[in-house]
């Protein structure tokens, strides 16, 4: 763990970040990083985040470890909780009006929160349609 965590801060180091923390979960398998770079760095991090997990699954799969989850600026937090609040209101929405509610396409991790949160709704069900990038998840009423 502490390897990958030392190659991150090479790579972060390389790319030109200097203002920058990383704390270390071992036992979630996280590490949070906090890059101080100003407003336009936020329209990149889901981007930075992307890379540094292929890099990461890479080494972890040459040292035959587990690979680690990174989130930068709390965005997999923040992204996670709207996420959870949109499955909810389509849900609500869903129950309410008696008709399938169609979210965005979203990744497989986006997806499977969705499914996961409206699991025990005894007046909903979920399911993923559509193909790459354009799958989604619909939510249906009971």
């Amino acid at each position: 763990m502490d390897q990958i965590k030392d190659i991150i801060e090479k790579a972060l180091n390389i790319i030109g970040f200097r203002d920058f923390s990383m704390i270390l979960d071992a036992e979630g398998r996280k590490i949070s990083i906090f890059i101080n770079e100003g407003d336009w760095f936020e329209s990149w991090v889901a981007r930075l985040i992307g890379d540094l997990d292929h890099l990461i699954k890479v080494i972890a799969r040459k040292n035959g470890s587990q690979p680690l989850f990174i989130d930068i600026n709390n965005y997999k937090k923040e992204r996670e909780a709207i996420i959870l609040n949109l499955a909810k209101a389509a849900a609500k929405k869903a129950s309410m009006s008696k008709e399938s509610i169609r979210l965005p396409a979203m990744n497989s991790y986006e997806r499977r929160l969705i499914h996961a949160e409206l699991a025990s709704r005894p007046d909903v069900k979920t399911e993923s349609e559509g193909e790459g990038s354009n799958r989604c998840v619909v939510v249906r009423p009971l």
